[in-house]
């Protein structure tokens, strides 16, 4: 498969929860701002989800569905902090798998640990993720997992935005990667909604081709 794959029979339902109670806001009038700076119609906070029980239970099967489909060899799940940790642990303990999470960092004390878990040399492990933008800090997590020994087979996530440059880092570091939803789903789901018009889509999509200069 791809090394970026949208489980389809999901997309577009999990679009229209995410997007009923705004944990995805789209704006071009007036952008957000991103931690890198870059200005966006678009912003993503997936753990406004954790917060209603219907919503949770529903993202939880959709990402244990997927790594049952298309991870089946899955011994552990790994969250990726911060915010694919409660996520991880929810679908770990639906798997009935061992579990541990990847912090952006090691601790600066006790056993400065940068994986917290039993780590299980040569263990495949699926990481769970929220949200992929360029995939940065998600394949830090996994190249941490490959470093500590396990085996790394694909990671799942809630979200991307479908940048062409977290295609080519995951194709590069040959992790493959499901997502419930992308960006053009979320935007056909918005103009359904009436969230956004249709003559509002070209100038929401252009962000897309060059976000670091998009105003």
């Amino acid at each position: 498969m791809p090394f970026i794959t949208t489980h389809g029979a999901t997309a577009g339902a999990v679009a229209r929860q995410l997007l009923q109670i705004e944990a995805i806001r789209i704006n071009h009038q007036k952008p957000f701002t991103w931690s890198s700076g870059w200005k966006s119609p678009v912003y993503c906070d997936n753990r406004l989800a954790l917060s209603y029980p219907d919503i949770r239970r529903s993202i939880k099967e959709a990402l244990v569905g997927c790594v049952r489909h298309y991870f089946p060899e899955a011994a552990c799940i790994a969250g990726v902090a911060t915010a694919g940790v409660p996520q991880g642990a929810l679908v770990a303990d639906a798997l009935h798998l061992p579990y541990v999470y990847v912090r952006p960092k090691p601790k600066d004390h006790g056993m400065g640990n940068l994986i917290e878990g039993k780590i299980t040399r040569g263990q495949r492990v699926v990481l769970v993720e929220d949200l992929v933008s360029t995939g940065g800090s998600s394949l830090k997590a996994a190249e941490a997992l490959r470093d500590a020994g396990f085996s790394v087979v694909g990671m799942v996530a809630i979200f991307t935005y479908g940048f062409p440059e977290a295609e080519r880092a995951f194709a590069a570091a040959r992790v493959p990667l499901v997502v419930l939803s992308d960006f053009d789903t979320l935007l056909e789901e918005a103009v359904a909604m009436q969230y956004v018009s249709a003559d509002d889509l070209i100038y929401i999509k252009s962000w897309r081709l060059d976000p670091a200069h998009w105003s």
